[in-house]
Protein backbone atom coordinates (compact mmCIF):
# COMPACT_ATOMS: atom_id res chain seq x y z
CA UNK A 1 0.00 0.00 0.00
CA UNK A 2 2.73 2.50 0.93
CA UNK A 3 4.51 2.02 -2.44
CA UNK A 4 1.26 2.79 -4.25
CA UNK A 5 0.68 5.90 -2.10
CA UNK A 6 4.28 7.04 -2.63
CA UNK A 7 3.82 6.65 -6.38
CA UNK A 8 0.66 8.78 -6.25
CA UNK A 9 2.44 11.45 -4.17
CA UNK A 10 5.31 11.55 -6.68
CA UNK A 11 2.84 11.78 -9.57
CA UNK A 12 0.99 14.69 -7.93
CA UNK A 13 4.22 16.61 -7.26
CA UNK A 14 5.53 16.07 -10.79
CA UNK A 15 2.22 17.17 -12.34
CA UNK A 16 2.59 20.70 -10.90
CA UNK A 17 5.02 23.53 -11.61
CA UNK A 18 4.15 25.60 -8.53
CA UNK A 19 3.39 25.02 -4.87
CA UNK A 20 1.13 26.82 -2.39
CA UNK A 21 3.02 28.34 0.56
CA UNK A 22 1.63 29.07 4.03
CA UNK A 23 3.88 31.33 6.08
CA UNK A 24 3.50 33.47 9.22
CA UNK A 25 4.20 37.19 9.41
CA UNK A 26 5.67 39.10 12.37
CA UNK A 27 2.20 39.34 13.98
CA UNK A 28 1.76 35.54 13.57
CA UNK A 29 -0.95 36.03 10.97
CA UNK A 30 -1.11 33.44 8.21
CA UNK A 31 -0.13 34.39 4.68
CA UNK A 32 -0.92 32.20 1.68
CA UNK A 33 0.97 32.51 -1.58
CA UNK A 34 2.61 30.35 -4.19
CA UNK A 35 5.92 29.94 -5.97
CA UNK A 36 7.37 27.89 -8.81
CA UNK A 37 9.59 25.19 -7.32
CA UNK A 38 12.23 22.56 -7.96
CA UNK A 39 12.28 19.19 -6.21
CA UNK A 40 15.77 17.83 -5.77
CA UNK A 41 16.19 14.77 -3.61
CA UNK A 42 13.95 15.18 -0.59
CA UNK A 43 14.11 19.00 -0.58
CA UNK A 44 12.22 21.67 -2.51
CA UNK A 45 13.71 24.93 -3.73
CA UNK A 46 12.03 28.26 -4.43
CA UNK A 47 13.54 31.45 -5.83
CA UNK A 48 11.51 34.40 -4.54
CA UNK A 49 11.72 38.18 -4.27
CA UNK A 50 12.51 39.95 -1.01
CA UNK A 51 9.68 42.32 -1.98
CA UNK A 52 7.15 39.50 -1.48
CA UNK A 53 5.60 39.07 1.96
CA UNK A 54 6.31 35.33 2.01
CA UNK A 55 10.05 36.00 1.71
CA UNK A 56 10.03 38.38 4.66
CA UNK A 57 7.93 35.88 6.59
CA UNK A 58 10.44 33.07 5.95
CA UNK A 59 13.31 35.27 7.07
CA UNK A 60 11.47 35.91 10.36
CA UNK A 61 10.12 32.39 10.83
CA UNK A 62 11.67 29.53 8.85
CA UNK A 63 8.68 27.22 9.40
CA UNK A 64 6.10 26.89 6.62
CA UNK A 65 3.62 24.54 5.05
CA UNK A 66 3.55 23.53 1.40
CA UNK A 67 0.44 22.32 -0.37
CA UNK A 68 0.42 20.50 -3.68
CA UNK A 69 -3.19 20.17 -4.83
CA UNK A 70 -4.82 18.48 -7.78
CA UNK A 71 -6.26 20.77 -10.44
CA UNK A 72 -10.03 21.18 -10.01
CA UNK A 73 -10.58 20.33 -13.67
CA UNK A 74 -8.84 16.97 -13.24
CA UNK A 75 -10.48 16.01 -9.94
CA UNK A 76 -13.46 13.68 -9.69
CA UNK A 77 -15.01 15.95 -7.07
CA UNK A 78 -13.96 19.34 -5.76
CA UNK A 79 -14.72 18.08 -2.22
CA UNK A 80 -11.93 15.50 -2.26
CA UNK A 81 -9.17 16.88 -4.43
CA UNK A 82 -5.95 14.92 -4.10
CA UNK A 83 -3.51 16.96 -2.01
CA UNK A 84 -0.19 16.75 -0.23
CA UNK A 85 0.62 19.03 2.70
CA UNK A 86 4.19 19.16 3.98
CA UNK A 87 5.40 20.87 7.16
CA UNK A 88 8.85 22.26 6.36
CA UNK A 89 11.85 24.17 7.62
CA UNK A 90 13.38 26.73 5.28
CA UNK A 91 16.99 27.77 4.83
CA UNK A 92 18.38 30.58 2.66
CA UNK A 93 21.08 29.50 0.22
CA UNK A 94 23.37 32.46 -0.42
CA UNK A 95 25.12 33.31 -3.69
CA UNK A 96 28.50 32.36 -2.23
CA UNK A 97 27.37 28.79 -1.48
CA UNK A 98 28.48 26.14 -3.94
CA UNK A 99 24.99 24.79 -4.60
CA UNK A 100 23.48 28.22 -5.49
CA UNK A 101 24.47 28.04 -9.18
CA UNK A 102 23.73 24.31 -9.43
CA UNK A 103 20.21 24.66 -8.03
CA UNK A 104 19.41 27.72 -10.13
CA UNK A 105 20.61 25.97 -13.30
CA UNK A 106 18.29 23.06 -12.50
CA UNK A 107 15.48 25.46 -11.66
CA UNK A 108 15.96 27.24 -14.99
CA UNK A 109 15.90 23.89 -16.78
CA UNK A 110 12.64 22.97 -15.01
CA UNK A 111 10.90 26.36 -15.06
CA UNK A 112 12.29 28.08 -18.14
CA UNK A 113 14.39 31.13 -19.05
CA UNK A 114 12.65 33.53 -16.64
CA UNK A 115 15.04 32.25 -13.96
CA UNK A 116 17.97 33.71 -15.92
CA UNK A 117 16.35 37.16 -15.71
CA UNK A 118 15.48 36.75 -12.02
CA UNK A 119 19.08 35.74 -11.21
CA UNK A 120 20.21 39.15 -12.43
CA UNK A 121 17.89 40.97 -10.00
CA UNK A 122 19.36 41.80 -6.57
CA UNK A 123 16.20 41.10 -4.57
CA UNK A 124 15.78 37.39 -5.30
CA UNK A 125 16.58 34.76 -2.66
CA UNK A 126 16.98 31.01 -3.01
CA UNK A 127 15.37 28.93 -0.26
CA UNK A 128 15.73 25.25 0.48
CA UNK A 129 12.56 23.78 2.01
CA UNK A 130 13.05 20.55 3.95
CA UNK A 131 9.93 18.53 4.84
CA UNK A 132 9.65 17.20 8.42
CA UNK A 133 6.20 15.57 8.27
CA UNK A 134 3.14 15.64 6.09
CA UNK A 135 -0.24 14.35 5.06
CA UNK A 136 -1.65 13.09 1.80
CA UNK A 137 -5.34 12.96 0.91
CA UNK A 138 -6.07 10.59 -1.92
CA UNK A 139 -9.86 10.91 -1.74
CA UNK A 140 -12.81 10.40 0.59
CA UNK A 141 -11.74 8.22 3.53
CA UNK A 142 -8.22 7.91 2.12
CA UNK A 143 -5.94 10.10 4.21
CA UNK A 144 -2.34 9.25 5.11
CA UNK A 145 0.21 10.64 7.56
CA UNK A 146 3.82 10.87 6.39
CA UNK A 147 6.67 10.74 8.89
CA UNK A 148 10.15 9.45 9.53
CA UNK A 149 13.35 9.99 7.62
CA UNK A 150 12.54 11.13 4.07
CA UNK A 151 8.84 10.78 5.01
CA UNK A 152 8.91 7.10 4.10
CA UNK A 153 6.63 6.04 7.00
CA UNK A 154 3.16 6.18 5.47
CA UNK A 155 0.21 5.34 7.72
CA UNK A 156 -3.45 5.52 6.81
CA UNK A 157 -5.54 7.72 9.09
CA UNK A 158 -8.45 5.72 10.50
Amino acid sequence: MSNEVQHEIDALISSLKSVQLATLNAEHQANISYAPYLKRGEAFYIFISELASHTQNLKLNPKLSLMFIEDEVKSKTVFARQRLILECNSHVITKDEKQWEVILAELENAQGPTIKLLKSLPDFCLFQLTPEKGSFVKGFGQAFKLSGEQLTNIAQVK
